[in-house]
Formats: C-alpha cells, structure tokens, sequence
C-alpha cells in the first residue's frame, strides 16, 4: 500500500450528464488517483502523499452501454429504432454485459484506491452489493445476492426473480471506476430492447413498481443520502465536499 490509508472519499453531485462526459471525467479522477500512486512509488524520501478517493452521483439521458466481455447479440435493435427511441449506444470498459442508464435511475460512480481500503476486487463487489441491500431494506424489500449474476436482486431462486440494481466496474492499480444503478422511477420497457446483463428469462425491476408510488425530487434526495449512508457504514468511510481536480493535482 502507498502511504497511509485515507477513508475520506470527496463526494460530488454531477446532476444530468451524457454518459460519455461523465465517463471521461470519472478517467481523468482515477488517472488523478493512479497518478498519485506512482508517484508515491517513485519517491526516495520515504514520504507519501496519501491517495484520493472520489464518488458521483449522476442520472444519464437514455443510453446503453455494452461492457468489455458483453456480447452485442443482447442489443436487441438497429441504429433506427435506437433513434426513434432517443438512446444511445456506448462500448464502455466496465466489466459485465449490456445494461441500460435512463432518467429516474439513480448512478453512483465510486473512484476509490482500494489500497486505502481493502485490495480485493471480490469483496468490493459484494460490498457494493451490501450498500444497496442496506438501503432497500429501508423501504421492507429484501434484497439479495445472486450467485454469479452481480447486483442486487429480489426473490432469488423464484420464478419471478428480478433485478433492482446494475453493478459494474473497472480496476487499473486497484483504483476503481464505474459503479452501480438502481433504478427509481426508471421507465422499464427501455429493458425490452436488450438482454440485461445478458442473463436470459429474468426480469428487472424498479423502487417505484415494487413500492407502488412514485418518487418525489426530495424522497430521491433521501434515498441519495441513504446510500450516502450505508457506503460510509460499510467501507468505514467519510464523505466530504469534492475539492477541485486541479487543486489536488498541485499537491502531488
């Protein structure tokens, strides 16, 4: 590990964003985090500056995006019917298949070194996995874990067994990127297009069907706050204001 480990992670509300701009800043704050750690490497006084660790909330346009070991035969339409529909498609470098992002969709992008937490690409995924059952359980639905399907589900091993919440991720030097999706209020039929996660025969689902309402602006804010939470809960963590990229560059 470089340096001594830092359990802060600077949070940071991104609001509405393209899923490519959002992608290419969440790159420029692990390149930041990855940069800190080889510099640290490279020093010769024995000094270290500790690593950054960084967290987003964003709601995406509608868009698809096919993970590097994703098969494209799960897109289930043309470029036309993409159009008439106003998605998009992306290639990304996450891990995993095919998932969709849309409006009423609540994404969490977690940049974290995981030297400054635990170096084990395994248990940050069912931790990830563990926030999210946490915060369903708030509102009495039983989230689950599925094996070998990441994400967190509803009635495993049931015929009707559906997922509420997408996870993905990328590691370089065991800082990560991407993250998870839970879907809110998300209009659902934006799955019919494709095979989610390219796991056949099983649904997905949404807080707003599940709980029969619908989801004001602050009860979306509270469930932010909630996952907020349980992040902190589960990777002994604190969240602090985002500092500004550069500034932080400077440090270094």
């Amino acid at each position: 590990m470089n340096g001594d480990q830092n359990r802060k992670i600077e949070f940071e509300e991104l609001g509405l964003m393209e899923y490519m701009k959002a992608f290419d800043y969440q790159q420029s704050l692990m390149d930041h985090v990855i940069a800190q750690k080889l510099h640290n490497r490279d020093r010769q006084d024995g000094l270290f500056t500790p690593t950054s660790n960084y967290f987003l909330f964003v709601e995406h346009p509608h868009v698809y995006t096919l993970g590097k070991s994703g098969d494209n035969a799960n897109m289930l339409i043309d470029e036309e019917k993409l159009k008439k529909i106003e998605a998009s498609f992306v290639q990304t470098n996450r891990g995993g298949d095919i998932t969709y992002h849309g409006f009423g969709q609540i994404v969490g992008y977690p940049i974290l070194d995981l030297d400054n937490f635990k170096s084990d690409i395994h248990l940050y995924m069912r931790n990830l996995e563990e926030v999210i059952i946490r915060v369903i359980a708030k509102y009495g639905l039983k989230g689950e874990r599925s094996a070998g399907e990441t994400g967190v589900w509803l009635d495993v091993g049931k015929p009707y067994a559906r997922k509420i919440c997408a996870m993905g991720v990328k590691t370089s030097k065991w800082v990560t990127m991407h993250g998870f999706a839970i879907n809110v209020t998300t209009d659902l039929r934006y799955f019919e297009y494709i095979i989610p996660c390219g796991i056949k025969d099983k649904a997905v689902t949404s807080l707003s069907r599940e709980l029969e309402k619908n989801f004001t602006i602050e009860e979306t804010q509270q469930l932010k706050t909630e996952i907020l939470h349980h992040f902190s809960d589960v990777f002994q963590a604190e969240f602090v204001p985002k500092q500004q990229i550069k500034a932080a560059t400077e440090s270094i």
